[in-house]
């Protein structure tokens, strides 16, 4: 029989509610193993009858039959007819037997990991806001999504393509929703666009990993802006890219400091990284002229141009700039879009308009990372941009976001002016704010998120030692008496830390 400690060690495993899922007789069966695993019961130790221990457990005998059975199948036990149950001998070479569970601090020596996997880990990887806390940048409003509309258009999804719908996807994304996107992008950003050059994809992200490690190999040289978006430099460094920051002024990327660096094959770059129609952090449009002169330096050099155009849907002053992609000529330009933050983040859709010698190689390095995009949300996208909801919606929200970037203006020049100064942006969905007193960037982003409030930090995002301390205030998913609550609390929080 069981010891009195071992029988209750059994009588708690089953009765633990974390265990509660499990049938009756695997409780029993995992219990008796663990006992075993942790060398309690010793090799060739006698268990009790299942009769007996069916007994003193309070439950049928064929619940205990059950777990023996099992436990003989896995090796961890031995059944002699006439004789009873023994622990096997198989169970002396189980790894860590006897000893003491591992604790936490048992696993936090450094792992080893390969040069671009630690780069990736010491990288810190990305942060999304996961919740529509006060300024987190980039994340839209998602209360005025027309749900009922999108809901009905995933109906006729399911009901026109039934059980195919619920199979894999074209590694290079549904054909509807490639089309979809090659008239949109055509029409509104001017881009030249094919649905045969359309790669769909989960995220700008995803995009961004591509090109690092498709279009590069780890060492050689890439432009960025200075500074630049934080998901793009750490695609960059984690695929062992040397990122050479340009600096930037009001026209966006100062392209005579990129033409500079050209000058020599050992300083030449293989890409350059913009984010053009609106500059992240900073909001400035990058001129035409520099456009063209960007665009005849990668003809020049056979580089290529990675185009980022995160937000462009959200312009708040005349039309916006037409893509560098739609004025190129010679198909070295990459254009990468998302629905994140046109539509809501949980879509988990964004795209590339590629030139067409890119398509191939760039598909099949799709498949090694995730295969293909769920056909679902795909096809219903698709319906939902060609029925003219997508464009109703972004017109919508564009009226919306130019209301809370005025009033997020005011209430920082209200109740911040003593310690930021704000630059209105012409677009996009975050304000950048620079501190004008001796504050603490880091102290001040840690403070506000301790208040519930999410700012992201200006210092990091610079690749060089110009920088000016401050953060992005974003301003789309908050309604402007939400807006009015936040700027205050954030007041008191930069109140605190110049005392």
């Amino acid at each position: 029989m069981f010891k009195h400690a071992q029988l209750e060690s059994v009588k708690a495993w089953i009765g633990d509610p974390a265990h509660g899922a499990l049938p009756l007789h695997a409780r029993v069966q995992r219990a008796i193993r663990q006992l075993i695993l942790d060398g309690v019961l010793d090799v060739g130790r006698p268990l009790p009858a299942s009769r007996a221990l069916a007994k003193s457990l309070g439950m049928s005998r064929d619940t205990v039959e059950s777990a023996y059975s099992q436990l003989h199948a896995e090796g961890f036990i031995e059944r002699r007819v006439g004789s009873g149950s023994f622990v096997s001998e198989r169970a002396q070479r189980l790894p860590g037997r006897g000893k003491p569970p591992t604790t936490p601090a048992d696993h936090q020596t450094t792992p080893r990991l390969s040069q671009r996997g630690s780069a990736m880990y010491q990288g810190g990887g990305l942060r999304d806001f996961l919740a529509p806390r006060p300024f987190a940048p980039g994340v839209p409003e998602t209360r005025s999504f027309p749900l009922q509309t999108w809901e009905r258009l995933e109906r006729q999804v399911l009901k026109e393509h039934g059980s195919l719908a619920l199979l894999h996807s074209p590694p290079q994304g549904m054909e509807a929703l490639r089309r979809a996107i090659a008239d949109y992008v055509n029409l509104e950003r001017g881009a030249r666009a094919s649905p045969e050059r359309v790669l769909v994809l989960t995220s700008s992200q995803q995009a961004l990993t591509l090109c690092a490690t498709v279009l590069l190999d780890a060492g050689e040289r890439i432009f960025i802006e200075d500074p630049v978006y934080h998901g793009a430099r750490k695609a960059f460094d984690a695929a062992g890219l040397a990122c050479v920051p340009i600096p930037l002024d009001a026209d966006g990327l100062q392209v005579e400091y990129l033409i500079g660096a050209s000058k020599t094959p050992s300083e030449a770059a293989r890409a350059v990284f913009l984010t053009p129609s609106h500059q992240f952090p900073t909001g400035a449009t990058l001129s035409l002229d520099r456009r063209l002169a960007i665009i005849e330096w990668a003809r020049q050099q056979q580089s290529w141009v990675i185009e980022d155009d995160y937000d462009s849907e959200f312009h708040y002053a005349g039309k916006p700039t037409a893509c560098v992609q739609g004025l190129d000529p010679h198909g070295r330009t990459i254009y990468i879009g998302t629905f994140t933050k046109s539509l809501f983040p949980g879509l988990r859709i964004g795209y590339m308009v590629l030139p067409q010698q890119l398509v191939a190689p760039m598909t099949v390095a799709r498949t090694l990372l995730d295969g293909h995009s769920a056909p679902i949300p795909q096809l219903t996208l698709a319906r939902f941009i060609e029925g003219g909801h997508f464009g109703a919606h972004v017109r919508t929200m564009r009226a919306v976001y130019a209301e809370r970037r005025n009033v997020l203006a005011r209430l920082v020049r209200e109740h911040l002016a003593d310690f930021v100064q704000a630059r209105v942006p012409s677009g996009g969905m975050q304000m950048l704010c620079v501190f004008i007193r001796d504050i603490s960037e880091h102290k001040a982003v840690e403070s506000a998120r301790a208040e519930g409030i999410d700012l992201l930090g200006l210092t990091a995002l610079y690749g060089s030692s110009r920088h000016q301390a401050g953060f992005l205030m974003g301003f789309a998913a908050h309604a402007p008496h939400e807006l009015d609550v936040a700027v205050k609390k954030l007041a008191k929080v930069l109140a605190a830390l110049c005392r």
